[in-house]
């Protein structure tokens, strides 16, 4: 087992990490940037390194400070947490070769999944049900149309490099196939330096629900049952819940055999999450394979009793898994509380928190990194707290949810809770009707 980890992240995840860590008996190191030098993750690991300024590029997508911290404080492993390096292959295989073990896949296994195109060629021959669309990249305009026909509108054109949305357009008619062509590389090759860009059926009112799966150094894989992730707006999440209200055990046992499929089929190391498309027939299709933990990860260990920051940990380590799956025993319910005002389109509301009273009571966890006297960076993302609520029924979870809500004060910046609390008591949302597209009609009062 390791003897010290140090956290390439910062914030909420950060903190988790250091908690199940301090509990294995494994000592931390925390980095920062200057801006996050009063932030709970510094304060709570047996050591911290300041690694740049507040840019992102400039500290916790430096590597090579990164790696520098590691070795000066002999850090013997490196857990990236979710976005920033946790999907970086080039920064697996440098940990690698500094010999520190990365907390995550490999390298060959980021590459074979991080690129969207390949993975759904590597889906399709491993039998796992896929979107019908263009076989790779899509040449140019004329292969575009020509492909779009043969699959039938409305279809979409998506960035192979792509992510949040970005590079991505539907189109309804063959006559909106240019400017949709052009525009999606443009915005391809801004946000990732690479303008390529696939075409997929586009699926109609569709639920986005995920696989957790765990895989380890021997060949081993299991999944551990679904949450549902389809309260997005522009494509980022909103609320998550497990288990889906749309799932039956039928559905579950065939998306979950096809998650294990997924990951044995790139030989998965670690924890992650096969993601798809459910149609309003129950037809499902792979979507993308996310290689790290997840920011919902909460509300599967609450239904499973479950660490999976442990259990990546013990993998990284060279544990074997038991190769059990797991299915939800309660129902569980987490909302992203964002620094953002929901009244004026959810605009960024970085400053410093006044007041603070965080829920508590049975059956509600917080994850956050926040305090009164806090202050928000507007450097980074906007999410702050996530509530997760945890009871034997789905609608005992929400009204629990709604009277955590109804406990959580911040005062200073403006955050999502009102939006989640109008969630709550939406009618279709209470009655589990609900769809990616939700978020369209939804009005706040």
């Amino acid at each position: 087992m390791f003897k010290k980890i140090l956290i390439a992240n910062r914030g909420e995840i950060a903190l988790r990490i250091i908690r199940t860590c301090k509990e294995m008996g494994i000592n931390t190191v925390a980095v920062y940037s200057t801006a996050d030098k009063d932030s709970l993750h510094v304060k709570f690991a047996d050591e911290a390194v300041c690694i740049g300024p507040p840019a992102s590029r400039e500290s916790y997508l430096n590597i090579p400070n990164i790696i520098s911290a590691a070795e000066i404080t002999n850090a013997d492993a490196i857990h990236p947490g979710y976005g920033f390096l946790s999907e970086n292959s080039k920064f697996s295989d440098i940990c690698g070769k500094h010999g520190i073990k990365f907390i995550g896949a490999t390298p060959e296994q980021i590459d074979a999944m991080g690129d969207k195109s390949n993975a759904k060629d590597t889906m399709k021959a491993a039998g796992v049900p896929t979107i019908p669309g263009s076989d790779g990249l899509v040449l140019d305009l004329k292969d575009g149309l020509k492909t779009a026909k043969k699959i039938g509108y409305p279809v979409m054109l998506k960035a192979t490099a792509g992510g949040g949305g970005r590079g991505m357009r539907i189109i309804w008619k063959p006559e909106e196939f240019e400017d949709a062509w052009n525009a999606a590389r443009a915005e391809a090759a801004a946000a990732f330096g690479n303008d390529g860009v696939y075409l997929e059926k586009f699926v109609e009112e569709p639920r986005h629900i995920e696989i957790q799966i765990a895989g380890d150094q021997y060949g081993r894989a299991c999944h551990l049952s679904e949450r549902d992730c389809s309260i997005q707006r522009r494509h980022q999440k909103l609320l998550e819940e497990t288990p889906s209200p749309f799932m039956t055990d039928k559905l579950r046992k065939a998306m979950g055999d096809a998650a294990i499929k997924a990951a044995q089929a790139v030989k998965y190391e670690g924890v992650g999450t096969v993601e798809f498309l459910v149609d309003k027939h129950r037809n499902f299709y792979f979507m993308e394979m996310n290689t790290r933990i997840q920011v919902e990860h909460p509300i599967t260990e609450e239904v499973i009793n479950y660490d999976l920051i442990k259990e990546q940990i013990k993998i990284a380590a060279g544990e074997k898994i038991s190769g059990k799956n797991y299915f939800p025993e309660m129902h569980a319910i987490e909302c992203r509380i964002n620094a953002e005002d929901p009244y004026n389109g959810f605009r960024p509301s970085p400053g410093k928190i006044t007041t603070l009273h965080v829920p508590g009571g049975h059956g509600v966890r917080i994850d956050s990194h926040i305090y009164a006297g806090y202050v928000i960076p507007p450097y980074y993302d906007s999410m702050i707290s996530k509530i997760i609520t945890i009871a034997r029924t789905r609608d005992e979870a929400i009204n629990t949810m709604e009277r955590a809500l109804s406990e959580f004060v911040v005062e200073g910046v403006k955050t999502t809770i009102p939006f989640h609390q109008q969630l709550m008591q939406d009618k279709n949302f209470r009655k589990g009707n609900y769809t990616t597209k939700f978020m369209e009609s939804f009005k706040l009062k």
